[in-house]
């Protein structure tokens, strides 16, 4: 049974009430940071089942990699898309999923957190502070150093990007560590990354090619969302027809969601595929992905390649894809020529 959108609000307002002051208390160990902390064992927490979070968890998985380069990692996530997400990270030990509706599985739900309360952890970081269970889980673990996911008010002060949703665990994660006595990581941050192989990549030009059929560099657009982050056919096939006369150069192809849907009416080439992992290596043989703020967008971005997201009712400063070349633009505040100026810039 479906859980209405309104009551759900409620739950998360009162969980949020409920644990906002769970780890003050908390109190980090002393250490000697004249020698390196030997972690081994660390679990990473997002408790949640959507692509486009899973994937914003990849650069703080990649934080903790670099930090601590002999370390092993379980995650403790939701809903099915882990695996594939995460399966080229061979630093990765266990992938705990939650299922996506818990109380239709209540046995395996409160066997998962109790996997979590009997295991021994060196580290554990909860890598959402919105998260009223990944708190909980914080909580309860049994780990040598704890970081709930607060935002230190330093941060805020020192950083400009502190709000996005894939940057501030790592802000966070590095100033716990200075706090016990470590120097202050100022490496750039890692960003969005499922890891392609070469054979995948290779795989996926084959099917680019096969949609092609040409020596040109390709453009792809997707143009569905969820809920009102989702533009009208008449924005999108304005925009399309907009493309093909800027690019003529370029082949201009669609990359359809589960739905089959196409907001520009399959006017372009077009492809879907179920392999998420597929999806992506077909995205890193293109020149640029474009896309309004949705979980392939992300996907785009962790392919490294070069993407470029709409935003009309989301904040871009917590989800925009960056690096790479890519931008993120508030369509409220900009218009046709700004997003094809935009382009441009990334294609040069």
């Amino acid at each position: 049974m479906k859980v209405p959108k309104g009551i759900n609000n409620i739950r998360r307002r009162v969980m949020r009430s409920i644990t906002k002051n769970i780890g003050k208390s908390y109190s980090e160990p002393k250490v000697d940071s004249s020698k390196k902390l030997d972690i081994k064992k660390v679990l990473i927490i997002r408790p949640n089942h959507r692509l486009g979070n899973q994937l914003l968890l990849t650069p703080l998985i990649q934080e903790v990699i670099n930090t601590f380069p002999n370390c092993k990692i379980d995650l403790f996530v939701k809903g099915g898309v882990a695996n594939p997400v995460f399966q080229n990270y061979n630093e990765i030990n266990k992938i705990i999923q939650l299922p996506k509706k818990p109380f239709n599985h209540l046995f395996k739900y409160a066997k998962d957190w109790i996997s979590i309360k009997g295991t021994h952890y060196d580290l554990v970081i909860n890598g959402d502070k919105d998260s009223s269970s990944g708190r909980l889980l914080t909580q309860i673990s049994k780990a040598t150093f704890k970081v709930f996911g607060d935002v230190n008010e330093e941060i805020t002060k020192t950083y400009s990007d502190y709000q996005h949703i894939s940057k501030y665990p790592i802000y966070n994660f590095r100033y716990y560590l200075k706090h016990l006595g470590y120097p202050l990581n100022t490496d750039e941050l890692p960003v969005l990354n499922i890891k392609l192989n070469d054979d995948e990549v290779v795989e996926g030009k084959k099917i680019l090619d096969n949609i092609i059929k040409n020596d040109k560099k390709t453009i792809c657009i997707y143009t569905n969302a969820t809920g009102d982050k989702c533009y009208s056919e008449t924005w999108w096939e304005t925009f399309y027809e907009r493309l093909l006369k800027e690019y003529s150069n370029y082949n201009i192809i669609e990359m359809l969601p589960i739905e089959n849907i196409s907001k520009i009416n399959f006017k372009a080439p077009n492809f879907y595929s179920k392999d998420i992992r597929e999806m992506g290596a077909i995205i890193k043989n293109t020149s640029v992905f474009i896309a309004a703020d949705n979980g392939v967008m992300h996907l785009a971005s962790a392919t490294l390649t070069p993407t470029v997201g709409f935003f009309s009712t989301t904040n871009p400063n917590i989800y925009g894809p960056y690096g790479n070349s890519s931008i993120a633009l508030n369509t409220n505040h900009s218009n046709i020529e700004d997003w094809i100026n935009a382009i441009n810039k990334i294609l040069e």
